[in-house]
């Protein structure tokens, strides 16, 4: 059954916005510190933004002040708003516990920065 399904991956131009979204089915969600992770091709996967159940967040340096974590729990969904995106943002996004716990991985979606 899918327990975590990212959406909302696109292709965009540098400078541009998307927002990602991460249906959870997983249980207990709302006490649940959740975060986003991309990867690349040939490396390894790594958190971005990471948020605790009472809302505080944490992010990568390399997109601290572009990015915003956030969670819905009445509707068990984690977003990541994107903005002033660049070509090196270009990766897969996946949604996860924090830490991760291997069995919740979904799909991800694809993030394209490009002109």
């Amino acid at each position: 059954q899918v327990q975590l399904e990212e959406s909302g991956g696109d292709l965009v131009q540098p400078g541009g916005s998307l927002r990602l979204s991460c249906a959870a089915s997983i249980s207990f969600f709302s006490i649940r510190a959740m975060g986003w992770y991309r990867q690349t091709p040939g490396k390894q996967r790594d958190l971005v933004a990471g948020i605790t159940s009472g809302g505080n967040t944490n992010y990568a340096d390399s997109v601290r002040g572009r990015f915003t974590i956030s969670r819905d729990n009445a509707k068990n969904t984690l977003y990541l708003q994107m903005n002033s995106l660049k070509p090196e943002d270009t990766a897969v996004y996946y949604c996860n516990t924090n830490p991760v716990l291997p069995r919740y991985w979904g799909q991800g979606t694809q993030v394209t920065v490009s002109s």
